[in-house]
């Protein structure tokens, strides 16, 4: 019976999410991809949003629901049927009643099954797609018949693109790029690090406080038509921290707007909670919060940047990466391996984590520097007792391992916690 409301709900508001677009005629940014979406979503918000009424997903509103609650401007009302009833009644009112409406949306698209995408960009008009990086084994494989599927489901949205539309690619990846041979007409613009990239990010460094060893975020000197300035993002390390910002100015590039108009609309982007998000620990200790999601590719460049911090002693608390599917134990073994090459000590979470931990053993990290649990709460106490003065502790799992509560257990300032991390709600909370 849940089910089947939830079809019903999912079903209405689309209907009327079509009607109100049909009715107000918004510009449209939709984004998709397998890695970064939100955080590449909410740094193109900022660069439309400069001189225009503009509205975004919240949070990771991507879904068969989320979408269109956010074309409707309603909030998710969980298991509150009279809730859903209110969002429906509001969604009819705006189709019904003419009111002030955003002129764009920046929508977050995600494929979890099979037909997700399809099945929007039959509807959905679409003046700009972001591309962000498809990953070899990238998350929700599980529910595809292969990783060739899931891409060829992400690659659909190009299919909602207007005429004349702009199409921008992440350039670092071959088979994104080869995409732009779907869009014959399309203005397609690349961002990234590569020589090929229209919008590209050379001389990246760690950003230091002043009289500080710890990381305050990370400087690059970004390219757009041969002009060339200085991009910062705060609050947050890792070359892919910067990425959001760069496809941000792909798309301004796409509106028409100069260099310095787009890193002014984006030099207060901080990434998302959860998103390789820098807190201060006890003990003087740094954690990277990356708890929001997990998958292979999200790991290993969550290890990269690690990697790069000097001299400290570095830990990393890793969970279950989930719906890889076949996948799973050859993607938490690789995972291990790199583990050995960067970390000091290993704490992992939950039961298919434990290849990351098998993966570690195998390519030389000793058992005494590997300490294994069944759920985050444990870890989490236990960790707090294993800190040292100026500790560097990464912390990332998928969502359902709710990594969040070990970075509650060991930052310095847990009354922060619903401001400063992600699943702080009363209905996450209770889950």
């Amino acid at each position: 019976m849940q089910l089947l409301f939830k079809k019903i709900i999912a079903q209405a508001l689309m209907l009327e999410a079509r009607l109100v677009i049909g009715k107000y005629k918004p510009r449209i940014v939709a984004i998709t991809g397998s890695v970064g979406k939100t955080s590449t979503k909410d740094a193109i918000y900022m660069v439309v949003a400069s001189g225009a009424y503009a509205r975004k997903s919240e949070k990771s509103f991507n879904s068969e629901i989320g979408l269109p609650l956010t074309v409707l401007g309603q909030p998710n009302a969980w298991h509150n049927p009279l809730g859903w009833l209110e969002n429906l009644f509001d969604g009819l009112m705006l189709f019904l009643v003419p009111r002030r409406y955003p002129q764009w949306l920046v929508l977050e698209v995600g494929a979890d099954r099979p037909g997700d995408i399809r099945s929007l960009s039959r509807w959905l008009p679409v003046d700009v797609v972001v591309i962000t990086r498809l990953p070899e084994v990238p998350v929700h494989v599980e529910f595809f018949d292969s990783v060739d599927a899931l891409k060829e489901e992400k690659a659909l949205l190009i299919q909602a693109l207007k005429p004349g539309g702009a199409l921008v690619l992440y350039a670092d990846d071959p088979e994104v790029v080869h995409l732009r041979e779907r869009a014959p007409g399309a203005q397609i613009i690349t961002f990234g690090f590569s020589e090929a990239a229209d919008i590209r990010a050379t001389n990246v460094e760690i950003i230091f406080g002043e009289g500080s060893a710890w990381p305050q975020g990370m400087r690059t000197r970004i390219t757009i038509d041969g002009a060339q300035e200085e991009l910062v993002v705060k609050g947050a390390i890792g070359a892919h921290a910067l990425l959001p910002a760069l496809a941000a100015a792909g798309v301004g590039k796409a509106l028409g707007k100069n260099i310095r108009d787009i890193l002014e609309a984006v030099k207060g982007y901080e990434p998302p909670l959860g998103r390789m998000h820098l807190i201060q620990g006890v003990r003087d200790t740094l954690i990277i919060d990356d708890t929001y999601n997990s998958s292979p590719a999200a790991a290993e460049a969550a290890l990269e940047a690690l990697a790069l911090i000097p001299k400290n002693r570095k830990i990393a608390v890793l969970g279950d990466m989930l719906e890889l599917g076949r996948h799973s134990v050859d993607e938490h073994r690789k995972l291990g391996a790199q583990v050995a090459k960067t970390v000091d000590l290993l704490l992992t979470v939950g039961f298919r984590a434990r290849d990351i931990a098998q993966g570690a053993l195998d390519n030389g990290m000793t058992d005494g520097k590997i300490l294994q649990f069944e759920d985050a709460a444990r870890a989490g106490k236990e960790l707090e007792g294993l800190l040292q003065d100026r500790d560097i502790i990464l912390i990332k799992g998928s969502q359902s391992m709710r990594m969040e509560t070990i970075v509650e257990e060991i930052m310095l300032h847990p009354e922060q916690a619903k401001n400063d991390l992600v699943r702080q709600d009363v209905e996450w909370k209770k889950r």
